[in-house]
């Protein structure tokens, strides 16, 4: 749990507090944190990873709105669903056979998929502030709502 809280909640503000200063002064920049599906819609079993990606959406609204009065600094947020990472392993415990089974049926989404979409973000036109983007695995429509047919 601690671990959780340190990655995804002070991560992000610390992070933030180093960046974000030399941002403002410079009047340009962009802070990009990456959340889930998860800080949108809560589920059983998930709830305090649900809680820290809610916590990243809040600090990264929040400073969407502190820094609009004061920079032309970006906030954005990519808000990813089912992606294929290590992150099933950590939370099975290393249990491989139950890290692949939360993919089994779908293509789910990959790192690429991800650094992607911060990239589509992050070269819009100065004028062109991408607040959030989330992003589905094909045969995902919700956090747990997963079309297991392949």
């Amino acid at each position: 749990m601690n671990t959780m809280l340190q990655t995804n909640v002070a991560g992000v503000a610390v992070f933030t507090r180093l960046f974000a200063p030399g941002m403002v002064t410079r009047n340009r920049g962009h802070i990009v944190n990456i959340s889930s599906v998860a800080g949108h819609e809560a589920y059983a079993g998930g709830g305090m990873y649900c809680a820290t990606k809610f916590a990243v959406d809040a600090l990264t609204t929040a400073t969407r709105h502190d820094l609009i009065a004061s920079s032309n600094v970006r906030v954005s947020a990519i808000s990813p669903g089912a992606v294929q990472t290590e992150f099933s392993n950590v939370r099975f415990g290393g249990d491989d056979a139950k890290a692949a089974a939360v993919y089994q049926g779908i293509v789910p989404l990959n790192g690429a998929d991800c650094a992607d979409n911060v990239l589509y973000a992050v070269t819009r036109p100065p004028h062109v502030q991408v607040g959030e983007i989330i992003v589905w695995a094909t045969l995902q429509a919700s956090a747990k709502g997963i079309a297991r047919v392949l």
